[in-house]
């Protein structure tokens, strides 16, 4: 196996012992590591795929990255809080759909009698006060799903974001290599 020299500058000697330290002691592992990813996302990127990062799970319990390309996204606000669902192609040529929902307060109890008066106005809310309002808090949450087909995502994804993916997938023009 051939050597290869490597110099690293005395400021970069922390990332140096560092790289060691995570990979067991084992340099050449962590550099053709490092360059693996390297090439990984730079050839992804000369292709059209970004480096997608999402949040996945109750809050933001855990962290999903991978290269792809967004084909649409589709967002809605109602009481119920803010939903969006999110479709990216891979670098796989699979499809990945992210949905998420923000925070919901809701009220519980006897007050969640007396927050349908919300619609009323604010003449609705006067001399009605009471101490033993209660409110529950649902955090944000989201999930995400990776599929082969188009057809699967028939059913993960709203009919409008669904009906625009198929045109997009469908009608996605061939490249075509020019040697000029």
């Amino acid at each position: 196996m051939p050597n290869k020299t490597i110099y690293i500058a005395d400021d970069d000697m922390h990332l140096l012992h560092r790289a060691q330290e995570l990979t067991g002691g084992n340099l050449s592992g962590a550099i053709v590591a490092a360059l693996r990813r390297l090439v990984q996302i730079e050839e992804a990127k000369t292709m059209g795929y970004d480096e997608i990062t999402v949040k996945v799970g109750l809050g933001s319990s855990s962290v999903k990255r991978f290269l792809g390309v967004a084909l649409g996204e589709w967002t809605s606000a109602g009481n119920e809080g803010e939903e969006t669902y999110s479709l990216f192609r891979t670098g796989k040529g699979r499809f990945a759909v992210h949905h998420s929902r923000s925070a919901i307060t809701t009220p519980v109890g006897p007050t969640a009698e007396r927050s349908k008066k919300w619609s009323t106005g604010w003449r609705g809310w006067i001399g009605d006060w009471s101490p033993d309002q209660a409110w529950m808090r649902t955090p944000a949450q989201a999930t995400f799903v990776v599929v082969d087909t188009v057809e699967e995502l028939e059913t993960l994804l709203p009919a409008e974001l669904y009906t625009v993916a198929l045109q997009t997938i469908r009608d996605e023009p061939e490249v075509e290599d020019l040697d000029i």
